[in-house]
């Protein structure tokens, strides 16, 4: 079962289909048993056990009567579905069966008034008071644009560097959000808008960016090639989120890296041979959407495969350092790295590609153990 209300369109008929898909598999496959992963199903509202319980009941009430034998779900967390309030009740069926298009939305704001402090949205500018850094960071954990290109600008003015702004305040922010996320306070289509932000104000401060770029070349200030070194970087097969990558590409870029970006969806044959053929020095890969995770360990075992030894970055929303140690980090034995958020990333591939760690090239077919480069492996994944 896959998770609904994500705030992404592609997945609002996941629910539906399941439903319905159900009496079709017993009509063609007499005998079949069926089961689900009914907790998946409400993830996007992880920490809020209210919505979650109100939609684990309601999807199993219209499971079981359209075929479902088996449903992986904590009992114990179960409401009695006449016992759901009608609002709510509404509210979760609406999304279930993708009646209404701004459904989600309309769950999401339901869920603020039984998920904490607050017990309702109001709209409130009193924030636009503050200091253009802490405005900054509100609009992202709030997911407000109305506002953003005007205070990256007013930010960009007092910075040093463009790149400041995304360094500085846009990151704090973005923590914030990734902190909030974590301890299940902050829902997944909530951090969709939150990065939705982030990427206007990257994009609004790009040009900028690459004037200052270009302006150190004629200056003869920019180094050529390689630079530090070349990461590939992609969203893995099955995924389409791209946002966080892109910061990623882009601070990495400003830091005279060499970036090669293929995009969504992309299968581990083209990652791996594109980091082959460009001879790159790092991969790394991205998602946000819980499939992504399984996608990153085949992308790993293939490169284990392949013999390949280049350090390995895993990032993302629902990626974790105990998902990259557990999963990731067994089916690869070269360097398996998991990046907190974008504001560690140079870091991190600055220290993995430091001229004092052992030096590798990218071999073309699988060698033997004895050819690692990178014969010292940590017990679990780091994490950066």
């Amino acid at each position: 079962m896959l998770a609904v209300a994500t705030g992404i369109a592609e997945h609002n008929g996941y629910a539906k289909a399941f439903l319905e898909a159900l009496p079709l598999i017993k009509a063609r496959c007499p005998g079949a048993r069926t089961s689900g992963g009914i907790s998946n199903l409400s993830f996007s509202f992880r920490g809020n056990d209210v919505v979650r319980e109100a939609m684990h009941s309601a999807f199993l009430f219209h499971a079981v009567k359209a075929g479902l034998d088996m449903g992986i779900v904590n009992a114990g967390q179960l409401a009695v579905y006449q016992d759901i309030p009608a609002e709510l009740l509404e509210l979760v069926e609406d999304v279930l069966f993708d009646r209404r298009e701004d459904a989600t939305d309309r769950l999401v704001t339901f869920a603020s008034t039984v998920s904490g402090s607050a017990t309702q949205r109001v709209v409130d500018l009193s924030w636009r008071e503050g200091p253009v850094d802490e405005r900054l960071s509100h609009a992202l954990v709030h997911g407000i644009v109305d506002f953003i290109e005007a205070d990256t600008e007013e930010a960009r003015l007092v910075a040093l560097r463009p790149l400041d702004v995304i360094e500085g305040p846009l990151m704090d922010g973005m923590k914030v959000v990734g902190d909030l996320f974590g301890s299940g306070k902050m829902f997944l289509p909530q951090v969709v808008k939150s990065a939705r932000v982030m990427k206007r104000s990257v994009a609004y401060l790009e040009p900028f960016m690459e004037a200052e770029k270009e302006e150190a070349r004629l200056a003869g200030r920019g180094r050529p090639g390689r630079g530090q070194g070349k990461v590939v970087l992609a969203t893995v097969k099955g995924d389409v989120h791209d946002i966080g990558k892109n910061i990623v590409g882009v601070v990495l870029g400003c830091n005279n890296y060499e970036v090669i970006d293929l995009g969504v969806m992309v299968p581990a044959a083209k990652i791996l041979d594109t980091a082959i053929a460009e001879k790159a020095d790092a991969i790394g890969l991205s998602g946000l959407i819980t499939p992504s995770l399984d996608e990153m360990v085949s992308v790993a075992a293939e490169m284990q495969r392949r013999g390949m030894t280049l350090p390995l970055l895993i990032g993302g929303a629902t990626t974790s350092r105990q998902h990259t140690a557990v999963r990731v980090a067994p089916a690869y034995e070269a360097t398996t790295v998991h990046v907190l958020d974008a504001s560690r990333v140079v870091g991190v591939v600055s220290d993995l590609l430091a001229p004092d760690r052992p030096r590798r090239s990218t071999p073309t077919t699988a060698p033997s153990r004895s050819a690692c480069a990178w014969p010292t492996r940590p017990s679990s994944a780091c994490r950066c």
